[in-house]
């Protein structure tokens, strides 16, 4: 068996990374992929690769030359890379596919060991490496019979996203037999070149064949094995973060700060939401109306408010909507003078935009247990020199609850001190008390010191909406955000949400209710495991100890690394390092990570 590379493209949407080197000389982990790919061809006792290059061939000869690859290496030279396309390239490699069996390769994918090891143990003897469609994914599709022959062969300009959950992605890795080259690929090919030119894509060749009734040729499903096809920087970045390893990996995913939709397989136990909102009847109301919310411009920030105004029960002139919590904690907390008193485990985006952090005063939630009461909050900062007080509760990362009742106890002390409250209820929905939010118009009306802030992508599961609201008595705080924000600062999505909600409230009330009881039969099963301490939590997160051999951080890189599961390591926040922070997802989802750490523990 002989493997044959095609390594002659140009490469341009790599920019700057592909001006002076040709796209299989970019680095991936610091590997070259030409070179990472060859490595992987050594243990397979290849007869030969043959690799097709073009631009800047004669440094990636020399490169590869360079290198200590035992199996022989021979080039062919496509002098005409810039007016071809890659079957031009496969034609003038098609003596060499008639002599032997072999693996075709675009030099472009990078893929794990396992990816090949698939196509080289199947005992079919041609074979075409196919994968489940997913959204990251680009190019050229199939559709497959029960019994892996191809039904057809879809190029990306005949893609219909209404049929792709019946796709699989063309790995553009195949497996050709001596046979299948001789007698019907080369001369499919050669007559498709002639008939059609040289600027078309080999693809294109299996398209027709798999139109004939025994074109002897099968897919080869991939189950779960990773890989990665790189034509641009971002496709660059993200094979970058799935091939990175132990501490990379995760400092990698870590600073992406979401978009994990692009990590199809990973499970995110690190972002917290509802994982049993919204229903499924409210996002085909929201499917419906996809063209119209696509292409119309959302409305202004005086209506946005009144939506949220009626959906929260509170008068318009004292609510705002923010593109996210996140909008309005940065606004807002940036526009209080004087120092802020916090409270610590926390979120850090209030400190962080603390004007004076130096003159903040923090009340450290005391180990081990890191509860607190309303009596300790008020007792502490009684005597200190503060005008701001911000208070989570739930807390994040803790779970720490003060009932409401208790809580209006601190609204009135904080009233008496002439200190801002600004209390933070995104997680109170999952809280098993009855009465569990001050979002009540009379009394943020009574409470002018009072900004109460509710993050809705946590609570209603929509965080890809980035909707959060302020809540306040004090008319002209509430008025001059306003004014500072952008007047489109949510997009027709967001604002349609909020439009159809009242129809699904009970749907969401039932949501809060099913995720209070999955986090408390998913917190016993945590508690039973060896050396792990569940904190109570009123949210939908939980905050683990971890006592024994194993690290919090080294659990975390073995969970993401091993099973595909991204947590929260809180070893920059907690003292010691055994403290980890799970949000509460979906029965099935958290059984997962119950087993893994079974395995690890």
């Amino acid at each position: 068996m002989q493997a044959i590379v095609l390594a002659a493209g140009m490469g341009k949407r790599l920019k700057e990374l592909t001006k002076d080197n040709t796209k299989c000389m970019v680095k991936v982990g610091g590997v070259t992929l030409i070179e990472r790919l060859l490595s992987q061809l050594e243990p397979y006792d290849l007869d030969k690769i043959i690799i097709v290059a073009g631009y800047e061939a004669e440094k990636l000869i020399s490169f590869v030359e360079s290198l200590d690859i035992k199996t022989p290496v021979s080039f062919i030279t496509n002098s005409i890379y810039d007016k071809t396309n890659n079957i031009y390239s496969l034609y003038l490699a098609k003596d060499e596919l008639c002599s032997d069996d072999t693996l075709l390769f675009e030099s472009d994918i990078i893929f794990e060991d396992s990816v090949l090891d698939a196509l080289v143990n199947d005992k079919r003897p041609t074979l075409a490496l196919v994968d489940k469609y997913e959204s990251w994914m680009d190019g050229t599709c199939a559709v497959l019979r029960d019994d892996d022959s191809i039904e057809k062969i879809v190029p990306g300009k005949q893609f219909d996203y209404k049929d792709s959950s019946a796709y699989f992605k063309t790995v553009n890795i195949y497996k050709f037999s001596k046979d299948f080259s001789e007698k019907v690929y080369v001369p499919f090919l050669e007559a498709y070149s002639k008939a059609l030119g040289n600027n078309e894509y080999y693809e294109q060749v299996l398209r027709v064949i798999t139109m004939l009734d025994a074109s002897g040729i099968r897919a080869k499903r991939l189950d779960g094995q990773k890989w990665y096809e790189i034509d641009d920087i971002q496709d660059l970045e993200i094979a970058e973060s799935i091939f990175a390893s132990g501490e990379e990996k995760a400092k990698r995913l870590s600073k992406r700060y979401g978009g994990y939709w692009r990590y199809p397989k990973m499970i995110d136990f690190c972002y917290l939401v509802n994982p049993y909102y919204p229903p499924k009847k409210m996002e085909d109301e929201i499917a419906a109306s996809f063209h119209t919310l696509l292409t119309q411009y959302p409305s202004g920030m005086g209506v946005n408010s009144l939506l949220a105004a009626r959906n929260f029960e509170i008068s318009k002139e004292n609510i705002l909507v923010g593109n996210g919590a996140a909008e309005i904690i940065n606004h807002l907390v940036s526009s209080f003078e004087g120092s802020f008193g916090f409270i610590r485990p926390t979120f850090e985006e209030y400190p962080n935009r603390s004007k004076a952090p130096g003159n903040d005063v923090i009340f450290n939630a005391p180990a081990p247990d890191f509860s607190y009461t309303a009596e300790d909050i008020m007792r502490f900062f009684d005597d200190k020199d503060i005008r701001n007080l911000v208070l989570i509760n739930p807390d994040n990362p803790t779970g720490n609850y003060i009932k409401t009742e208790d809580v209006k106890r601190i609204v009135s002390w904080a009233k008496d001190k002439n200190i801002r409250l600004i209390y933070d209820e995104s997680f109170s929905d999952f809280a098993t008390d009855a009465d569990h939010t001050l979002l009540i118009n009379e009394f943020v009306k009574a409470n002018p010191h009072l900004y109460i802030v509710k993050s809705l992508s946590k609570c209603y599961g929509v965080p890809g909406l980035r909707l959060g609201i302020l809540a306040s008595g004090d008319e002209k705080t509430v008025d001059d955000l306003k004014k500072k924000l952008s007047i489109w600062n949510i997009n027709s999505f967001a604002e349609f949400f909020m439009q159809i909600f009242a129809k699904y409230r009970k749907e969401y009330d039932l949501s809060t209710k099913a995720l209070a009881a999955e986090r408390e039969r998913f917190g016993k099963e945590l508690s039973a495991l060896p050396g792990v301490r569940v904190y109570p939590s009123e949210a939908n997160f939980l905050l683990i100890c971890v006592s024994g051999k194993l690290s919090a951080r080294e659990i975390s890189v073995k969970l993401l690394n091993d099973y595909d599961l991204i947590v929260k390591d809180l070893s920059a926040k907690m003292p010691g390092d055994g403290f980890l922070r799970f949000a509460v997802r979906n029965t099935e989802d958290n059984n997962k990570l119950l087993e893994a750490l079974k395995e690890i523990l």
